[in-house]
Parts: C-alpha cells; sequence; structure tokens
C-alpha cells in the first residue's frame, strides 16, 4: 500500500481534479461572456494592454478551454496554457507588491491562489485527462 490507493483512485481522482481546476474559470468565464461590455470596460479601466483582445482571450481561456478540461479535451496542451494564461492573469491582476494596506493583502491572496492553481494544471498536465475522459474515448491520451 505505497501508494495510498492512489493507483486504484487515478482516474476517478482525475475526473474530480480536472472539474475542480476549472470551475473558477467556468464561473468567472461565464460572467466575462455574458457581460462582455463590462470585461471590456474593466479591462480598459484597469490599463491592460489592447483591452479588447486581452477581453477576447480571458473569455476563451476561462470558458472554452474550462469546459474542454473539464470534459477532458486535449487535456495535457490546455492544461498548459491555462498555466500559462493563470500566471499572466496573477502578474497582472494581482500585483499585490505595488499596493499597500488590505488591497495589497487580497491581491497576495488571490496572485498565490493562481500560483496554486497552476501547480494543479501542471499536474494536470503531466498525468493526464484518465479514463474518464473525452481524450480516452478518442485515444488522444
Amino acid at each position: 500500500m505505497k501508494d495510498f490507493g492512489a493507483e486504484k483512485a487515478k482516474d476517478g481522482v482525475l475526473l474530480a481534479a480536472r472539474v475542480l481546476l476549472v470551475v473558477l474559470f467556468l464561473i468567472f468565464g461565464w460572467g466575462k461572456l455574458v457581460d462582455f461590455g463590462g470585461t471590456l470596460g474593466y479591462f480598459t479601466k484597469a490599463g491592460v494592454a489592447l483591452p479588447s483582445i486581452a477581453a477576447v482571450v480571458a473569455v476563451v481561456m476561462e470558458f472554452p478551454v474550462g469546459i474542454a478540461l473539464a470534459l477532458g479535451l486535449l487535456t495535457r496542451p490546455l492544461a498548459l496554457a491555462l498555466a500559462v494564461y493563470t500566471f499572466g492573469a496573477a502578474m497582472l491582476g494581482h500585483p499585490y507588491w505595488t499596493m499597500t494596506g488590505e488591497a495589497a493583502y487580497m491581491n497576495e491572496i488571490n496572485f498565490y491562489k493562481n500560483i496554486g492553481i497552476i501547480g494543479g494544471l501542471l499536474a494536470l498536465y503531466v498525468a493526464g485527462a484518465g479514463k474518464f475522459s473525452v481524450d480516452a474515448k478518442l485515444k488522444l491520451a
């Protein structure tokens, strides 16, 4: 029992990991999609370069890519792409090192939350989607 039952639970746990990792992206990606004007306005006000393109990238990376990962479709490349996106979002969206007080603290929490999510996405990149996935059904894994 050196693996504490991990091999037996592997595919179910990978399914749960995929879904749990993308819940945040699905919720906030959907919000960005249904209020695209608000998303664009927020990106513009925040001084994001090329806010129209950045808003489209955010919606695509969070919602459709989130759905694909939950389903286990193109898991490895999309997990890697979402990890890179999440790092960019952490750097641009939560620059706690430029702030003070409560704003710095709240942004530091969110920055390191993103770093933790990146760790999960990298583990998913290495592990793959498991047998309960579209990748397995299409023999892409």
